[in-house]
């Protein structure tokens, strides 16, 4: 996938319930993992457009660009924004179809972009299918 800016959030539910209903499994667990240490995944409020620019303008409040840090590559902000939201997250999986609440959807969490970047999915089936 290719981000446009430097931080947003880009709601992939869409993308990951595809891959959920193309495995197969009827029953289990979905594991997402971003591989990169300047980008994230949540889950959170997918109805209001505005929490997700609400999420990336508090991150930057909090954790700002060009703050003194020691990592010399400018990015030392994008690293630490990664490590608080985390570059994983479950969810189950119940009759073919992710388990998210009402409001919920799947969010990849860009800090360094633009970028191309590499979002993983893993079904796993708890019932053997």
């Amino acid at each position: 996938m290719t981000t446009r800016s430097r931080s947003e959030l880009v709601d992939i539910t869409s993308r990951v319930s595809a891959v959920v209903e193309k495995s197969g499994v009827t029953s289990g667990l979905c594991v997402i993992c971003v591989p990169h240490t300047t980008a994230a995944v949540t889950v959170n409020e997918s109805y209001d457009s505005d929490v997700a620019e609400d999420i990336t303008k508090t991150l930057s409040k909090l954790v700002p660009a060009g703050a003194g840090y020691a990592h010399s590559e400018g990015n030392a902000d994008a690293h630490i924004k990664a490590a608080l939201v985390g570059s994983s997250a479950q969810l189950i999986v119940e009759d073919s179809k992710l388990h998210l609440g009402r409001w919920q959807g799947i969010f990849f969490c860009e800090f360094d972009g633009p970028r191309q970047r590499q979002v993983n999915v893993a079904v796993l089936s708890s019932k053997g299918g």
